[in-house]
C-alpha cells in the first residue's frame, strides 16, 4: 500500500508523461500488493461465520474507524498528484475513452454538478466504507468490493478503499458526454469582420471588369457569327435561284432586285451585265406614250364605270375602303368618290428631313392619304422630292433634268387625272406645260428599263391596259392612283417583301385590280418600303421594313384627302 502511494506521488511530483502501458504496469504491482498473505496479528474471518454468497474481503494494516480523521491526515499533495495524473491521462485518451471518463469522474472541489452513481452488482451486499489512513486508492479495472475477488480480514470487514477519481465497473454502458476540464475556457465571441461588398478591393473590381470584358467580347463574337452566317445563307440562296436552271425565277429574282431603292447591287453580284439586260427586256413594258381623253371622264357620275363587273351605285359613299387579296399581295384601296377632295400635300419649304405621312396628313388637315413621286430616299431622309411637284397650283420644285424619264402624274383644275411623259423637257417647257393643262396638283415618277433601273409610270391610259412582256416587272410593295370615269379616284397601296407572307404585286397585278375597279387611266406612284397608307388615324398600310414596320418612312409630300 505504501508502495503504490509513493510510486503516484513521484508521478506527480515529478510531472512526467506517463503512458498507458506503464498505468498498466504499475496497477499490476498494487494488485500484487493487494493479494500479499496477512502478516501476523491481523484477525482473519473465516469462511464459515461468512453469510453465503458474500465474497471474502481483504483488510490488510491496521484501518481507522473515525472517517474525520482519516480526512483530516490525508495530505493535499496527494490530491495535487491524483489531478495531475487524470489530467495527464486526459490528453492520452482517445474521444470514446475521454466521453467514458468524464461520466465516470466524481465531483471535484469548485464543481457543483450531481455526480453519476456508480451501478452496484446485482448480489452484492450493501457496503461501508472504513477510511484508512494508508488505504490504497483502488486503480480503474480493479474488482468493486462484494465481488468473488475480494477477501475479507480480520473479525470487521474492511473496504479496499479506491481512488477518488475511479468507479466502479458499469453494468450499462453511459450515455457519451463531452469531456468537462475544471478549468473551463473562456469563449471567444468577438466575430470575425468580413468585408462588404462594397468594400471591394480593386483586385476584385478588375476581375470583375475582366470577366464582364470577355462576356461582351463572346455575346459579339456569336453575333457576328449568326450574321456572317445568315448572310451567307442569304447569298447562296440568291445565287441559287438566279441559276438558269430556274428560269421563272431569276427574272422575278433580277427585277424586283432592280426595282427595290438599296438593293440593285445585288443584281450585278449574282448576273453579268448583258444577262440582266436580257432578263430586263424580256419581262418589261412597251412604251406607251398616248395622251389622255379628257372627255372620257364625267365628273359628278355622268360617265359609264363598273364594280367587279356591275354597274356601280351612283348613291355609293363619298369614301370606301376596300379589301383585296391577291396570289402574292394583299392590298387596301380608298375610293374618294368626289375628286375635288384629293389633292398634294408637302413639307415645303424642302429640308434635309421629312416626316412621317401621318404627320402630313394631319398637317394639312385631311382624313387621309397615301405616299407618291419620286423623292431622296437614302437612309430614310425623305427632306425633298426629285423632278417636278405642284400644291394647289403653286410649282414648288421644277427640275425635269434631275431624272431620266419622268412621268407627271397630277389632277387639274377641271379635277381629271393627267399622266403626262415630260422625259427631255426644259424646266421652262414644264412650266408652260404646268399653266396649259391647269395642273393644280402633280409629282413625278420615273420610267425606266435597264440593267441598272426597273422603274414604270403608265399602266392604263383611256381605258387601254399597257401591253406587258412576261409580268411587266418583279415583286415588289406598290402604290397606284387611278380614276374611273365618273371622276371617283381609286387611291391602291399593296404589302410585300415578305410582310405578310407576301412577296408584293407585279405590274400585270395593278394592271388587273385598276381595270377591275373600273379606272379608264391609272399611273403608279412609287413602291418598296415607302408605300403605305393612312386613314381616319389609323394605319391601313405601313412601310414593309421591319424598324418602321408600325408607321412609314419620312417623306416629302403625299396625295391626300379631305
Amino acid at each position: 500500500m505504501q508502495e503504490t502511494n509513493n510510486m503516484n506521488n513521484r508521478t506527480a511530483s515529478t510531472g512526467s508523461k506517463v503512458t498507458a502501458d506503464q498505468i498498466k504496469n504499475r496497477l499490476a504491482q498494487a494488485r500484487q500488493a493487494q493479494t500479499r498473505p496477512v502478516q501476523p496479528g491481523s484477525q482473519v474471518q473465516s469462511d464459515v461465520s461468512r453469510p453465503a454468497g458474500r465474497p471474502a474481503q481483504v483488510r490488510t494494516g491496521t484501518m481507522q474507524t473515525n472517517p474525520a480523521h482519516n480526512a483530516s491526515q490525508r495530505p493535499n499533495v496527494q490530491q495535487a498528484s491524483s489531478q495531475a495524473v487524470r489530467q495527464q491521462t486526459v490528453r492520452q485518451q482517445t474521444p470514446h475513452q475521454a466521453a467514458v471518463s468524464a461520466v465516470k469522474r466524481p465531483v471535484t472541489d469548485g464543481d457543483t454538478r450531481p455526480q453519476q452513481q456508480p451501478v452496484r452488482a446485482h448480489n452484492a451486499a450493501p457496503q461501508r466504507t472504513v477510511p484508512a489512513q494508508n488505504s490504497v486508492r483502488k486503480p480503474a479495472g480493479a474488482p468493486a468490493p462484494g465481488s468473488a475477488n475480494t477477501i475479507r480480514t480480520g473479525t470487521q470487514p474492511a473496504q479496499v478503499r479506491r481512488p477518488a477519481n475511479v468507479t466502479a465497473p458499469q453494468t450499462q454502458r453511459p450515455a457519451m458526454q463531452r469531456p468537462v476540464s475544471d478549468e473551463r475556457p473562456q469563449l471567444n465571441t468577438r466575430r470575425a469582420s468580413v468585408p462588404s461588398n462594397s468594400q471591394n478591393s480593386p483586385a476584385d473590381a478588375k476581375v470583375k471588369k475582366l470577366t464582364a470584358g470577355k462576356i461582351i467580347l463572346r455575346v459579339l463574337l456569336v453575333f457576328f457569327t449568326v450574321i456572317i452566317f445568315l448572310f451567307g445563307t442569304f447569298m447562296v440562296s440568291l445565287k441559287f435561284m438566279s441559276s438558269d436552271r430556274f428560269p421563272t425565277a431569276q427574272r422575278t429574282l433580277i427585277t424586283t432586285l432592280l426595282e427595290t431603292g438599296q438593293m440593285k447591287f445585288l443584281a450585278s453580284w449574282l448576273l453579268p451585265p448583258d444577262k440582266i439586260q436580257s432578263i430586263v427586256d424580256s419581262n418589261s413594258m412597251k412604251e406607251f406614250n398616248e395622251e389622255v381623253d379628257d372627255s372620257l371622264i364625267k365628273i359628278g357620275g355622268q360617265g359609264s364605270f363598273s364594280v367587279d363587273g356591275k354597274p356601280a351605285e351612283s348613291d355609293e359613299e363619298d369614301i370606301q375602303v376596300i379589301e383585296i387579296s391577291g396570289a402574292a399581295f394583299y392590298a387596301n384601296m380608298i375610293i374618294v368618290k368626289d375628286p375635288s377632295r384629293v389633292s398634294v400635300a408637302t413639307i415645303y419649304p424642302w429640308r434635309s428631313e421629312g416626316v412621317t405621312l401621318d404627320r402630313i396628313v394631319k398637317d394639312s388637315g385631311s382624313l387621309g392619304g397615301i405616299n407618291g413621286g419620286l423623292y431622296n430616299s437614302y437612309n430614310n431622309s425623305g427632306g425633298a422630292p426629285y423632278g417636278v411637284c405642284v400644291s394647289n397650283g403653286e410649282i414648288q420644285l421644277n427640275d425635269p433634268y434631275s431624272w431620266p424619264g419622268l412621268v407627271l402624274i397630277g389632277l387639274t383644275e377641271d379635277n381629271i387625272l393627267q399622266i403626262i411623259n415630260i422625259d427631255g423637257m426644259t424646266a421652262q417647257q414644264v412650266e408652260d406645260l404646268i399653266k396649259t393643262k391647269k395642273i393644280r396638283d402633280a409629282v413625278t415618277f420615273q420610267e425606266e428599263s435597264s440593267d441598272t433601273n426597273n422603274h414604270f409610270v403608265q399602266l392604263v391610259i383611256n381605258g387601254e391596259a399597257r401591253e406587258l412582256s412576261g409580268m411587266g416587272s418583279g415583286l415588289n410593295p406598290r402604290t397606284a392612283i387611278g380614276q374611273r370615269a365618273d371622276g371617283a379616284l381609286l387611291l391602291l397601296v399593296t404589302d410585300g417583301r415578305g410582310k405578310n407572307g407576301h412577296l408584293g404585286a407585279s405590274a400585270s397585278d395593278l394592271i388587273n385590280v385598276m381595270l377591275e375597279y373600273g379606272a379608264v387611266n391609272a399611273a403608279n406612284l412609287d413602291g418598296g418600303s415607302s408605300s403605305c397608307m393612312y386613314y381616319k388615324d389609323e394605319w391601313l398600310m405601313t412601310s414593309v421594313t421591319f424598324y418602321y414596320s408600325n408607321a412609314s418612312w419620312k417623306l416629302p409630300l403625299a396625295f391626300v384627302f379631305k
